[in-house]
């Protein structure tokens, strides 16, 4: 049996890429350098998830508080995501992935939200793998957002439910992350998916996000595989 054939695959992995400016910093380099070197090893990583048989990777690239960062960062931040598009975008697409997003366009420039726009358009009808970018997207607001498109929508107080709630948000039509992870070990979920993970399994490998790789993953599947998933109730072990 091979080692995918031992591991539990999730249908859904959502990750925070935290550790990018450290990253450059213990290497006496700018943030910017570090930031890059993260959007480089999100092709690695999607094409690991992706043989390992995951449906739906999500990947926390830009939240709404990131705009409070110093605007040489923002500006650089924004170029990447451009940068990926142009040069990943159509090998995404021969793979077989789709390309998502969750959050807001607004804030971005004209080019770049074309770039999201057309790379979604490009990618909808692909079943390889769900490739979804969280930018400008907070869990919070996400929830917010959703309740106002409730109300606009008249839908009567007794009608809300939890269903209803959750194909109000950004994510309606994505199971829920089995697994969330965030490197660089820090220990907080910073407003992502605050719906949506209430019963996820969380992981905080201590490496950076540039250093995380396809063994570091499936180290991650290995022990999600031995814990007990109870959602509230007993334990079926």
């Amino acid at each position: 049996m091979s080692e995918k054939e031992n591991l539990s695959v999730p249908a859904h992995v959502a990750i925070i890429m935290d550790g990018n400016g450290r990253w450059a910093k213990e290497r006496g380099l700018p943030r910017l350098v570090g930031h890059r070197a993260g959007t480089k090893n999100l092709r690695r990583i999607i094409r690991a998830a992706a043989d390992i048989g995951i449906k739906h990777l999500t990947f926390y690239a830009f939240s709404t508080e990131n705009w409070n960062r110093p605007e040489e960062e923002i500006s650089g931040l924004l170029e990447l995501l451009a940068e990926f598009l142009e040069s990943e975008l159509q090998e995404l697409h021969e793979e077989g992935a789709r390309l998502l997003h969750i959050g807001h366009l607004e804030g971005l420039g004209p080019s770049l939200k074309k770039k999201i726009e057309d790379a979604i358009e490009l990618t909808k009808n692909n079943k390889s793998i769900d490739v979804i970018l969280a930018f400008n997207y907070g869990g919070r607001d996400e929830i917010v957002t959703a309740v106002r498109k409730l109300i606009r929508a008249g839908t009567p107080a007794e009608a809300v439910n939890l269903q209803v709630m959750s194909d109000a948000m950004f994510t309606a039509g994505t199971p829920d992350p089995d697994i969330v992870i965030r490197t660089s070990g820090e220990k907080r979920t910073s407003n992502f998916l605050t719906w949506q993970t209430v019963y996820s399994e969380w992981f905080f490998p201590q490496m950076y996000w540039p250093d995380f790789s396809e063994a570091d993953l499936r180290g991650i599947l290995k022990e999600y595989s031995e814990r007990d998933r109870r959602f509230g109730g007993l334990s079926k072990k």
